[in-house]
């Protein structure tokens, strides 16, 4: 069983480096997104600037090639509308595999600085000695669901049926399950590959599928097939959605590098989010990075219906970004129900591995600080 895995249909591939570096000045951009670039000329200090090139080179690996999701399309769109170069930051962009674990070790090794990590993913990774400090997050919601057709009105009336998985049953998926009157052992769990049409065609007595709220549904939806989405947050589990982890050498040494990337990223999901020109423009630059298969309306969908999971489930008391410490606690006590962590990892222990400091540098209250000190 495994938490967090983002194996979605494939994207074409391109490992492409792209590397900004200095003060830039660009055009000038306003707190709510603007018109693209980066700060005016000057508008970072020269001390802070200094600060942030002594950094040198900072390697963005994705969660999943530059697949338009929250944690990705934000820091492409950063790095093509010049807002880290104008924070004379030289942030190099590399597409992951979608292997969370593989993207950890390389956050720990130093190969990688900064990645898009679950909260759950990073638990798992910390447990197991690998070394990256969570950062940031987005939400407290995640995107596994269930997905079934609309005739399954609640989820008990699953019970002895066929369910579909991708190799690995999302936990907080079955979480939600049992919670909701799921006889687990009742249940045949079967392995299904990336066609989301197995469920709608019912093939092989297919009652349930797992899935992402941003990916499967938006597929079917394309394809005229009406589906029932479960999610999770609904039911209260704990999860999280653009969480992002870096190598702590790398953070402990470069404070201010780690701030300004967390804000030219999040300035950028501001400006990607606001109106439908927008999305297509950044998600175009997502596009130009992947290649002529890559799918550019399903990918705004995905990039659309990620963003409005974000805003219905604010992480509580915190400003984008923030970490919220409960959820820490419950992600906790959710690890160890499955088995995913020793139980001898307490909530304090869990904790220690997130540091909200570099999120709560570059606001000033709720308000993001835009551009740099």
């Amino acid at each position: 069983m495994h938490l967090g895995k983002a194996s979605l249909a494939t994207l074409a591939t391109a490992a492409i480096s792209v590397a900004l570096a200095a003060c830039g000045s660009g055009g000038a951009a306003t707190p709510g997104g603007g018109t693209g670039g980066g700060p005016p000329g000057g508008a970072i200090s020269a001390a802070r600037c200094a600060q942030n090139k002594a950094a040198g080179k900072i390697t963005y690996l994705s969660g999943y090639q530059y697949q338009a999701s929250a944690s990705i399309l934000e820091y492409v769109a950063a790095s093509k509308l010049g807002y880290f170069a104008g924070l004379c930051l030289n942030v190099a962009l590399e597409p992951g595999t979608g292997d969370t674990s593989q993207n950890a070790k390389l956050l720990a090794s130093g190969q990688a600085t900064i990645s898009p990590v679950a909260e759950q993913d990073l638990m798992e990774a910390r447990a197991n000695g690998i070394a990256i400090v969570g950062v940031s997050s987005y939400s407290n919601a995640g995107l596994e669901v269930l997905m079934t057709n609309p005739d399954i009105t609640a989820l008990s009336q699953l019970n002895g049926k066929v369910v579909g998985d991708k190799g690995h049953f999302p936990a907080t998926v079955e979480a939600m399950m049992v919670k909701a009157g799921v006889n687990w052992g009742s249940l045949r769990i079967v392995t299904e590959g990336y066609d989301p049409t197995v469920l709608p065609r019912r093939a092989g007595g297919l009652a349930a599928l797992t899935g992402f709220v941003s990916n499967e549904p938006n597929q079917l939806r394309a394809a005229g097939h009406k589906v029932t989405v479960w999610q999770p947050v609904k039911y209260g589990i704990p999860s999280s959605l653009g969480a992002m982890a870096v190598n702590p050498a790398f953070a402990k040494a470069h404070p201010t590098a780690v701030e300004d990337v967390l804000r030219a990223a999040i300035h950028a999901y501001g400006y990607c989010k606001a109106g439908a020109a927008h999305v297509a423009q950044c998600v175009g630059y997502a596009a130009a990075l992947s290649g002529p298969t890559y799918d550019q309306k399903l990918n705004e969908a995905i990039w659309t219906t990620e963003a409005q999971v974000i805003q219905d489930n604010p992480t509580p008391g915190q400003p984008l970004g923030g970490i919220d410490p409960a959820n820490i606690g419950k992600l906790t006590d959710l690890l160890h129900q499955f088995k995913l962590i020793a139980d001898s990892v307490t909530a304090a222990d869990a904790a220690a591995w997130f540091d909200n400091s570099y999120v709560s540098a570059i606001y000033k209250g709720t308000a993001l600080v835009w551009p740099a000190p």
